[in-house]
Protein backbone atom coordinates (compact mmCIF):
# COMPACT_ATOMS: atom_id res chain seq x y z
CA UNK A 1 0.00 0.00 0.00
CA UNK A 2 1.12 3.38 -1.16
CA UNK A 3 -1.16 5.75 0.79
CA UNK A 4 -0.32 9.30 -0.28
CA UNK A 5 -0.96 12.72 2.29
CA UNK A 6 -2.10 15.93 0.95
CA UNK A 7 -2.20 19.14 3.49
CA UNK A 8 -4.37 21.67 2.65
CA UNK A 9 -3.80 25.32 4.40
CA UNK A 10 -4.02 28.60 4.52
CA UNK A 11 -1.00 29.89 2.37
CA UNK A 12 1.60 29.34 3.26
CA UNK A 13 0.82 26.89 6.34
CA UNK A 14 0.57 24.09 4.24
CA UNK A 15 3.82 24.45 2.43
CA UNK A 16 5.85 25.26 5.60
CA UNK A 17 4.19 22.16 7.35
CA UNK A 18 5.53 19.71 4.00
CA UNK A 19 8.98 21.49 4.47
CA UNK A 20 9.31 20.52 8.07
CA UNK A 21 8.02 16.91 7.59
CA UNK A 22 10.61 16.31 4.92
CA UNK A 23 13.15 18.24 6.84
CA UNK A 24 12.58 15.13 9.64
CA UNK A 25 11.74 12.09 6.55
CA UNK A 26 12.98 13.63 3.33
CA UNK A 27 13.06 10.36 2.18
CA UNK A 28 8.88 10.51 2.17
CA UNK A 29 8.81 13.60 -0.28
CA UNK A 30 6.97 11.78 -3.05
CA UNK A 31 3.94 10.67 -1.12
CA UNK A 32 3.56 14.55 0.62
CA UNK A 33 1.44 17.31 -0.91
CA UNK A 34 1.16 20.67 -0.15
CA UNK A 35 -1.66 22.87 -1.32
CA UNK A 36 -1.53 26.42 0.24
CA UNK A 37 -4.89 28.20 -0.30
CA UNK A 38 -4.46 32.15 -0.39
CA UNK A 39 -6.60 34.40 0.23
CA UNK A 40 -7.57 36.05 -3.02
CA UNK A 41 -8.51 32.45 -4.68
CA UNK A 42 -11.49 31.42 -5.45
CA UNK A 43 -12.47 28.45 -4.06
CA UNK A 44 -13.43 26.57 -6.98
CA UNK A 45 -9.70 27.00 -8.55
CA UNK A 46 -8.39 25.77 -5.32
CA UNK A 47 -10.38 22.80 -5.72
CA UNK A 48 -9.56 21.88 -9.52
CA UNK A 49 -5.68 22.52 -8.10
CA UNK A 50 -5.84 19.74 -5.50
CA UNK A 51 -8.21 17.70 -8.04
CA UNK A 52 -5.16 17.61 -10.71
CA UNK A 53 -2.29 16.86 -8.07
CA UNK A 54 -4.26 13.55 -6.56
CA UNK A 55 -5.24 12.54 -9.71
CA UNK A 56 -1.09 12.83 -10.73
CA UNK A 57 0.35 11.66 -7.25
CA UNK A 58 -2.26 9.08 -6.02
CA UNK A 59 -2.67 5.17 -6.16
CA UNK A 60 -3.85 3.92 -3.39
CA UNK A 61 -4.99 5.82 -0.40
CA UNK A 62 -5.59 9.34 0.42
CA UNK A 63 -5.12 10.87 3.79
CA UNK A 64 -5.94 14.74 3.65
CA UNK A 65 -5.29 17.22 6.56
CA UNK A 66 -6.40 20.59 6.93
CA UNK A 67 -5.97 23.35 9.05
CA UNK A 68 -9.38 24.89 10.73
CA UNK A 69 -12.90 23.27 10.60
CA UNK A 70 -15.43 25.63 8.47
CA UNK A 71 -12.84 27.00 7.03
CA UNK A 72 -12.44 27.33 3.50
CA UNK A 73 -9.37 24.89 3.25
CA UNK A 74 -11.51 22.24 4.94
CA UNK A 75 -14.43 23.07 3.15
CA UNK A 76 -12.36 22.44 0.10
CA UNK A 77 -10.79 19.23 1.36
CA UNK A 78 -14.26 17.96 2.43
CA UNK A 79 -15.38 18.11 -1.40
CA UNK A 80 -12.54 16.28 -2.58
CA UNK A 81 -13.36 13.12 -0.31
CA UNK A 82 -15.08 10.95 -3.01
CA UNK A 83 -14.33 7.60 -1.55
CA UNK A 84 -13.16 5.02 1.30
CA UNK A 85 -9.88 5.29 0.23
CA UNK A 86 -9.47 9.09 1.09
CA UNK A 87 -9.96 10.28 4.56
CA UNK A 88 -9.85 13.83 6.29
CA UNK A 89 -7.97 15.10 9.29
CA UNK A 90 -8.76 18.91 10.38
CA UNK A 91 -6.55 20.72 12.99
CA UNK A 92 -3.35 19.86 11.36
CA UNK A 93 -0.18 20.75 13.59
CA UNK A 94 3.29 19.44 13.41
CA UNK A 95 3.41 16.81 16.14
CA UNK A 96 0.36 15.33 13.83
CA UNK A 97 2.43 15.52 10.61
CA UNK A 98 5.78 13.60 12.10
CA UNK A 99 3.74 10.89 13.86
CA UNK A 100 2.13 10.40 10.65
CA UNK A 101 4.39 10.97 7.77
CA UNK A 102 6.70 7.77 7.80
CA UNK A 103 4.02 5.37 8.47
CA UNK A 104 1.92 5.92 5.04
CA UNK A 105 2.01 2.30 4.07
CA UNK A 106 0.01 1.64 6.75
CA UNK A 107 -4.17 1.51 6.74
CA UNK A 108 -5.93 4.91 6.57
CA UNK A 109 -7.55 3.76 9.48
CA UNK A 110 -4.04 3.20 11.35
CA UNK A 111 -3.08 6.69 9.64
CA UNK A 112 -6.25 8.65 10.97
CA UNK A 113 -5.30 6.82 14.55
CA UNK A 114 -1.95 7.84 14.45
CA UNK A 115 -2.69 11.64 13.24
CA UNK A 116 -5.06 12.31 15.85
CA UNK A 117 -3.03 10.24 18.65
CA UNK A 118 0.03 12.74 17.81
CA UNK A 119 -2.21 16.21 17.69
CA UNK A 120 -3.45 15.56 21.01
CA UNK A 121 -0.07 14.00 22.51
CA UNK A 122 1.98 16.90 20.80
CA UNK A 123 -0.42 19.69 22.52
CA UNK A 124 0.69 20.31 26.55
CA UNK A 125 1.86 22.36 29.07
CA UNK A 126 4.86 23.33 29.99
CA UNK A 127 6.26 24.73 33.31
CA UNK A 128 7.97 27.94 33.15
CA UNK A 129 11.60 26.11 34.49
CA UNK A 130 14.53 27.39 32.66
CA UNK A 131 15.66 25.21 29.87
CA UNK A 132 18.46 21.98 30.91
CA UNK A 133 21.39 22.23 28.51
CA UNK A 134 24.02 19.44 28.32
CA UNK A 135 26.98 20.87 28.26
CA UNK A 136 29.35 20.52 25.14
CA UNK A 137 32.77 19.03 24.72
CA UNK A 138 35.30 21.68 23.38
CA UNK A 139 38.25 20.31 22.88
CA UNK A 140 37.36 17.12 20.22
CA UNK A 141 37.41 18.68 16.74
CA UNK A 142 35.72 15.70 15.27
CA UNK A 143 32.68 15.85 17.33
CA UNK A 144 29.37 17.10 15.69
CA UNK A 145 26.74 18.61 17.75
CA UNK A 146 23.65 18.92 15.98
CA UNK A 147 21.15 20.86 17.72
CA UNK A 148 17.25 20.72 17.07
Amino acid sequence: MNNQLLIIAHAPLASALKACALHVYPDCAKNIMALDVPAHEHPDDSIQRAREMIEQSVEDGLLVMTDIYGATPSNIAQKLLTSSSQKLVVGVNLPMLIRTVCYLDESLDSLVNRALTGGVKGVMQLTSSAPQYQSEKTNDSNQHNHQQ
